[in-house]
């Protein structure tokens, strides 16, 4: 039978029952002498299948003093049920995300006899004798509030409860023990409506200010005896100091960090955190992050990711040059305060300035032997600086490829590949990446996977011009093969952003539509709805890029692909970029004379040309002058067209770009466009800034990973 009583007690038998879990009986039973119900638990983990249960029930009752022979009846049925009940299934926690260690008892809290409910008053009254004594009361009821039963109890003890704030105000200058002790007391969530009502919130943080400038004042000694010491050889007198500082240092930081976790506990309440920002407990935190202790520190470091959400904030950490101290802690071998520390440089990594100053300390070498950690990833994928750029490549290319190949025949972690994506976009690392087989087996393993991810990192490679685009050629006709093939849409748009970048003279386009077959499936989906905007986006890109070419402009024009552009345009006029690359390759067909008389006699595409001439959108009109130059030039019919249009357009200005236009009203701007998209009528691709994929779509939780 295991369970506290006192044989010496009279005990009355309540009831009876079985444990929830354990093969075991629980009887309930109560002391007269402290009117506390208790329990005891009577093992019987031996029942099985062929046990004899009245047999059991009797082995029971004799060994089991409090239950009376006349409950054997009673006491059967309780093994029947244990004998039939299933054992339960045993489910796999969830890992929790880490957060400080809860706080476990340290020396000054040991106590001689165990802590009693029932001596709570002589606590009470050691509250108002000397230090020494405040201690010793106000110990034992610690002891007391770590037992449940108990905090009910403590709550309604009004007088205990105001000794110790009483006490804690008036003594805590006067020892370090007796302040620790009490605010670890008041850390439990029951006694939140006490630290508000005697404002021991911003006693903490005086608390925490004092005794941070008496750690100022330990240092200065600390050095003054050291100067002494080697000046005068005092080395008995510099040991002592060193111990005393030693021991000062363990009993203050006891003290803060119990400090902190009231205060970090209080913060939950917006309004209570907007207080303590204003009393600079950023200032005391950052000014924390000097102390070796770990557990502290993890306190430290938890409680500014937190405040770091908000702007306020952010700059107060910025101004008290948190990331170099923060450079400090990195990489350190205490996990959870690794981690909570990449935590908050990612939430600061979204300022530019503290972009900078992370590289300017020197972070990124120490970041590199740490590509694995999923947090360390999100931190670089911010790190944008010029700078940045520069140092990246010297150290971080060349080991994200080996961590890329490393992977086998599984998909690349997230985290990862939208680094590698990021990293992709620019031409120095592009380079890095491509060199010897980097770029083969980037295509190798992304053709056999399908990554679209991995794809994406490809298709930002591919968009640098130069010596990078001509390793390219090998693998055209794979890309093309796999446009045509039925399968993940978002790879395929990849593709062909990735062909629609190659802007190579000795590559035969014309070729490549033959073997290919590819001006079918071309035509095919330039249908309003036979497929999802982004790829009728990028097929009309795509033939932007190949109309470069006069045969392949020729084979295009044959094909009947105009009328059908015709008609995605009166479809698409409302989406900026897709009327934008349409009018492209209207001024790529007027541009070659084979296929000119085609846009010109055998379609109605200048007279949209006109129309859009007057667009809101400075980027259509600018590509539909470049084109109805020419055919103005060409064909004397549509240029007087074009002229007259343009007096109409030259006395409408006014109206049109006014000081305060109306769109809705103005006759000649139906066409008006919402979105904003960068375009060069002088060259056969995008700008970059269209062609380039940077990839962070990751959701963060309270600034984390609140990201991470």
């Amino acid at each position: 039978c295991k369970g506290k009583f006192n044989i010496y007690l009279k005990r009355t038998l309540q009831y009876d029952n079985v444990h929830p879990t354990e093969k075991a009986l629980v009887v309930y039973y109560e002391v007269e002498a402290s009117i506390l119900r208790e329990t005891c638990n009577i093992s019987c983990k031996s029942v099985y299948s062929i046990t004899d249960i009245s047999a059991l029930a009797r082995k029971v009752v004799e060994e089991c003093k409090v239950i009376h022979p006349s409950k054997l009846v009673e006491v059967e049925h309780l093994p029947l049920y244990l004998q039939k009940r299933e054992k339960p299934s045993i489910e796999k926690k969830e890992k929790k995300p880490s957060k400080p260690r809860e706080l476990l008892p340290f020396e000054e809290m040991e106590i001689d006899e165990e802590a009693n409910i029932n001596k709570i008053d002589d606590y009470i009254e050691l509250l108002y004798e000397s230090i020494l004594e405040k201690i010793r009361g106000s110990t034992p009821i610690l002891h007391l509030a770590h037992i449940p039963d108990n905090l009910e109890e403590l709550l309604h003890n009004e007088i205990a409860l105001g000794a110790l704030a009483r006490v804690l105000r008036e003594d805590w200058k006067h020892s370090v023990e007796l302040a620790t002790t009490i605010i670890y007391l008041l850390l439990f969530s029951q006694f939140h409506g006490l630290i508000t009502h005697y404002k021991i919130g911003t006693l903490c943080m005086n608390i925490i200010e004092h005794e941070l400038k008496k750690y100022d004042l330990w240092q200065d000694e600390l050095e003054k005896k050291s100067k002494a010491y080697i000046l005068f050889r005092l080395r008995k007198e510099h040991e002592k100091t060193i111990k005393k500082y030693q021991s000062f240092l363990v009993k203050q930081e006891q003290l803060l960090r119990v400090a902190f976790y009231l205060l970090l506990n209080l913060s939950e309440d917006t309004r209570t955190e907007l207080k303590m920002k204003d009393k600079n407990i950023v200032h005391l935190l950052v000014k924390s992050l000097e102390r070796d202790n770990e557990e502290l520190l993890v306190l430290v470091v938890s409680f500014l990711k937190k405040l770091s959400i908000f702007l306020e904030n952010k700059n107060e950490m910025a101004e008290m040059d948190a990331v170099e101290k923060l450079t400090c802690l990195v990489p350190c071998e205490h996990e959870n305060l690794m981690n909570v520390t990449l935590r908050l440089l990612h939430n600061l990594s979204f300022d530019m300035g503290l972009r900078g100053k992370m590289v300017h300390v020197g972070l990124l070498p120490k970041l590199t032997d740490l590509l694995g950690n999923s947090l360390l990833t999100f931190i670089l994928m911010r790190l944008d600086h010029p700078s940045t750029v520069i140092e990246l490549h010297f150290w971080v290319c060349e080991q994200l490829m080996q961590m890329l190949f490393e992977h086998g025949k599984e998909r690349i972690d997230t985290e990862l590949i939208s680094f590698c994506i990021n990293l992709a976009a620019y031409k120095t690392n592009a380079q890095i990446i491509c060199e010897g087989n980097g770029l083969k087996m980037l295509m190798k393993r992304a053709l056999k996977l399908k990554d679209p991810l991995l794809m994406k990192m490809i298709r930002n490679l591919s968009q640098h011009d130069g010596p990078l685009q001509q390793l390219f050629i090998d693998y055209v006709g794979d890309l093309a093969a796999q446009i045509k093939r039925e399968g993940d849409e978002e790879f395929v748009i990849e593709c062909l952003v990735t062909m629609a970048n190659l802007t190579i003279p000795v590559l035969d386009w014309e070729l490549l539509l033959k073997e290919c077959n590819l001006v079918p499936y071309l035509k095919d989906h330039l249908k309003p709805g036979s497929a999802e905007d982004d790829l009728i986006l990028e097929v009309v890109i795509m033939m932007g890029t190949v109309s470069v070419d006069d045969s392949c402009a020729v084979m295009l024009a044959k094909s009947g692909i105009i009328p059908a552009l015709i008609e995605l345009l009166n479809a698409q006029q409302e989406d900026n970029e897709s009327v934008c690359q349409i009018i492209y390759f209207f001024y790529q067909m007027v541009f070659h004379q084979a296929t000119r008389d085609v846009i010109i006699k055998d379609t109605q595409a200048p007279a949209y040309l006109i129309n859009l001439m007057h667009d809101k959108n400075m980027e259509i009109r600018q590509v539909c002058d470049n084109t109805l130059d020419i055919i103005a030039e060409y064909d004397e019919e549509w240029g007087k067209k074009i002229q007259s249009e343009n007096r109409q357009m030259e006395e409408a200005e006014p109206y049109l770009y006014g000081e305060d236009p109306d769109p809705w009203s103005s006759p000649i701007s139906s066409t008006a466009l919402v979105r904003n998209h960068t375009y060069t009528p002088n060259t056969p691709q995008r700008n970059m800034a269209d062609t380039t994929y940077i990839y962070s779509q990751f959701h963060f939780q309270n600034g984390d990973f609140n990201t991470w």
